[in-house]
C-alpha cells in the first residue's frame, strides 16, 4: 500500500473536520430516502423504545362498519430521540398555526 495521501482523501478529511467555532457540519445523505404519505399514525412504547406506525385510511365511504388502515411504515426510536421529535413537531405546528391559523382537531377522535 502506498504511503501518502491523495487529494480526495484530503478533501474528505477537511469536510468532516469540525469548524473553528467547534460546531459540526451535518451532511444529509438522501440516497436511500423514500417518501410515503400517511394520514393515520399510532404510537406505542416500552421502557426502551417508542414505536410509531404510519398508514393510510383506506375507508373512503362514510357509514361503513369497518375502518381499514393500510400500514406502510414503522419507525422505532429510543426515548431521547422520541422526545426530540416531540419538541420539533410541537415547534413546527406552532409555527404553522402562527402563519395559517389554529388547527382545530376533535380531541375525542384522537386515540
Amino acid at each position: 500500500m502506498a504511503q501518502g495521501s491523495n487529494k480526495e482523501d484530503e478533501a474528505a478529511t477537511k469536510q468532516e473536520a469540525p469548524k473553528q467555532d467547534g460546531t459540526i457540519r451535518i451532511r444529509w445523505d438522501d440516497s436511500n430516502l423514500k417518501t410515503s404519505y400517511a394520514n393515520v399514525c399510532n404510537v406505542s412504547s416500552t421502557r426502551e423504545e417508542v414505536t410509531i406506525l404510519f398508514g393510510t385510511n383506506q375507508t373512503w365511504q362514510t357509514g361503513q362498519n369497518e375502518l381499514v388502515v393500510q400500514l406502510t411504515d414503522r419507525v422505532i426510536l429510543n426515548a431521547y430521540a422520541a422526545k426530540r421529535l416531540s419538541l420539533l413537531l410541537n415547534r413546527i405546528v406552532s409555527d404553522y398555526e402562527a402563519r395559517f391559523g389554529t388547527l382545530d382537531i376533535d380531541a375525542a377522535g384522537v386515540k
